[in-house]
């Protein structure tokens, strides 16, 4: 059970209706404070539709912090919206063994996107190695946006965490097909 009311999109003073524009679970908390659910979201919103970077290199990133930290709400969500963008089972598949060390089908950049999503939440960066390898495919605006969603939602998952967000039913399919790791 989350932390913070779950708050009723009839239940939102008319000035921060929009903010519940998508009522999933995480905004339904968040507009608690709906001053940081808007300075949140505008984040959120840049990246998913503004930023320039590849949309399945961008998932596959996100995916990776999800299945990072165990959160189940991030992974079944961003299965979802990664489908959307051309996400595919076996990219997943791929993120996994990348995850646990083994060999994968997936292409040198997308391991390696995956790979500064790794460093980023476990160490707070990217390492030098990591940035040559992205440095000689993205251009200057893509590795920023890429750092910047992986620690974005490096912040996600520990919102998620700490409010105790739970799936929603309508998610619970991606996170049966997809199980996290105990």
């Amino acid at each position: 059970m989350a932390r913070v009311p779950s708050i009723d999109p009839a239940d939102v003073a008319p000035e921060h209706r929009d903010l519940l524009a998508r009522p999933i679970a995480l905004h339904r908390a968040l507009v608690n404070s709906p001053g940081a659910l808007r300075a949140f979201g505008g984040l959120g919103h840049y990246i998913r539709h503004g930023s320039t970077l590849d949309p399945r290199l961008r998932e596959l990133a996100i995916l990776q912090v999800g299945y990072l930290a165990r959160a189940p709400y991030e992974w079944s969500h961003h299965i979802k919206i990664g489908q959307e963008f051309g996400v595919t089972d076996a990219d997943i598949r791929g993120l996994i063994a990348e995850t646990e060390g083994r060999t994968s089908g997936l292409d040198p950049l997308t391991r390696t996107v995956l790979r500064a999503a790794r460093e980023i939440a476990a160490d707070g960066a990217v390492t030098d190695a990591s940035w040559d390898v992205l440095a000689g495919s993205l251009n200057a605006e893509h590795l920023v946006d890429l750092v910047v969603t992986i620690s974005f939602y490096c912040g996600v998952v520990r919102v998620l965490a700490s409010l105790h967000i739970e799936v929603e039913d309508d998610y619970m399919p991606y996170l049966n097909r997809f199980p996290l790791p105990a």
